[in-house]
């Protein structure tokens, strides 16, 4: 999803119950991550990633626990992380990553949402080369921060760049440097608030407002299914 458009939004999504919609996700990621390499966030970097971020939305301790406890559990359901690719209205080129414990009734979920609004699934691995994953990582730009110094430090954990949007600073890499990114900002006793593997498009597209109103209908259906982890799109 571009950059710009992940801006506008921004503003659109404070009005949205955003408890209701992200913590039941957020608690998904951390549960995955639990059951996947264990319920220690020390040695368990997938781990201390979700929990950062859920942290991040102001998620309360309480519900971090038991999402780390449900990993565990002896009733603990088995989720499966799959993807799904599509083509949206007007052409959008969107990419589904999902968590789900039933991929047949997600698989027929997203197919409805895409089918209803104007557009229909991919096979698999159509669009993977539309799109280039990479580790984004967000953190306050504060007045110690020298943001050329900075990069020079982080050349060689892999950053690729850094950009600052309403003193934020977004720093990417290549998603095979996400580890080292990670500790090299750890190291530099920088409080990162945000830490993810994104799919960024390869060749964006401008789309008009109109058009990016009807795309918008579609992604937010696929936000809403509780299944669904995250959606990119080739949107300038």
């Amino acid at each position: 999803m571009g950059r710009a458009f992940e801006y506008r939004r921004a503003a659109k999504e404070k009005r949205w119950d955003k408890m209701s919609r992200i913590f039941p996700k957020l608690a998904k990621s951390i549960t995955v991550a639990a059951k996947e390499g264990g319920p220690d966030p020390e040695t368990n970097s997938k781990l201390r990633t979700a929990i950062q971020n859920a942290k991040a939305e102001n998620m309360p301790k309480d519900n971090i626990e038991a999402a780390i406890k449900r990993a565990s559990g002896k009733d603990a359901e088995t989720f499966v992380e799959v993807n799904y690719e599509g083509k949206g209205p007007h052409g959008v080129l969107v990419f589904v990553e999902c968590a789900t414990d039933n991929p047949t009734r997600t698989v027929a979920n997203v197919k409805f949402y895409f089918s209803r609004n104007g557009g229909g699934l991919v096979p698999t691995g159509s669009l993977e080369f539309m799109f280039s994953r990479k580790s984004v990582f967000e953190f306050a730009k504060t007045d110690s921060i020298n943001i050329e110094e900075l990069e020079l430090e982080l050349i060689d954990a892999g950053l690729e760049e850094i950009e600052e949007h309403e003193g934020t600073l977004y720093a990417t890499a290549d998603y095979t440097n996400f580890g080292t990114m990670s500790h090299a900002l750890e190291k530099l006793g920088i409080e990162v608030t945000k830490a993810k593997l994104q799919r960024i498009p390869t060749t964006p597209v401008e789309f008009t407002e109109e058009q990016l109103a009807d795309i918008e209908k579609l992604i937010d259906k696929l936000e809403e299914d509780d299944d669904v982890q995250a959606v990119y799109t080739n949107i300038a």
